[in-house]
């Protein structure tokens, strides 16, 4: 990424990401980090997280870790505002934290239905407002959100509660970017397809994985990178023109009709 953009162009920005302890995550920012922002970690798993953000700082890069239930708004309050008395700024939001474990629609419970709604479709709310303040204070700011292609365009059994939480969180994302331009705050997502990353296993064996790569049309599965990649545009000079919008980074999986002939 350091041959697309200046090494230095995140240079004293101050980013959170939330779920930045592994896979898309972490790969996230690691992209921001290598380009001179100084990125805080909001994990719930913070051993995990300051072990990621302790790997980091071994490479000479600014990484901080901290603990955040994201299923709870005083959490995120206090996680944000942390951040930005710590930096005196909040430049870019990043929410990467996702809750989708594999069950059967007529399993889905009252308890594991909030709690996904609660971390990927109630905390982006809570995030952008306690981010507000900060971002106001500096003219503007960037909110990003990891969404998915499940909800908003594709469907997967046992993740009806998950593409019900992904289809609002873009809603969200056109709603907020509306009322938020005037102030200078764009507001996007990114929508991934099938990316290699440790819940990939939730889905199927390596043979499954393999027969998943092969269908779709670039040949291979995401990496958390491609991600990372589409998140730092996003988030660049280079998107400033960009607002309320999801870029799809599937490898080209949902181009081909189902029973187009091969």
């Amino acid at each position: 990424m350091g041959a697309t953009y200046a090494a230095d162009a995140f240079a004293g920005q101050a980013v959170l990401v939330t779920g930045g302890a592994q896979g898309i995550g972490l790969a996230i920012v690691s992209a921001f980090a290598r380009l001179g922002a100084e990125v805080t970690i909001a994990d719930v798993q913070l051993p995990q997280a300051q072990a990621a953000a302790q790997a980091l700082r071994d490479e000479g890069l600014s990484v901080q870790a901290l603990a955040c239930d994201l299923a709870e708004p005083g959490q995120i309050a206090e996680g944000v505002t942390a951040v930005g008395e710590r930096h005196q700024r909040l430049d870019v939001v990043i929410h990467n934290a996702a809750y989708f474990p594999l069950t059967p629609f007529a399993a889905i419970d009252a308890a594991l239905l909030q709690r996904t709604l609660s971390v990927n479709l109630m905390a982006p709310f809570f995030l952008a407002q306690a981010a507000l303040p900060w971002m106001r204070r500096r003219g503007g700011g960037c909110l990003l959100v990891t969404s998915s292609v499940t909800g908003p365009r594709v469907a997967y059994p046992g993740l009806a509660h998950y593409a019900a939480s992904k289809a609002g969180v873009n809603g969200f994302i056109r709603a907020a970017a509306l009322e938020l331009a005037a102030e200078k705050i764009r507001v996007n997502g990114v929508e991934p397809g099938m990316i290699r990353t440790p819940a990939m296993a939730n889905l199927g064996d390596a043979q499954v994985n393999q027969a998943i790569a092969a269908s779709v049309p670039l040949g291979r599965l995401g990496e958390p990178e491609d991600i990372a990649a589409a998140m730092v545009f996003l988030a660049s000079p280079a998107a400033a023109y960009i607002t309320g919008q999801t870029l799809v980074v599937d490898g080209g999986a949902l181009l081909p009709e189902t029973n187009a002939p091969s």
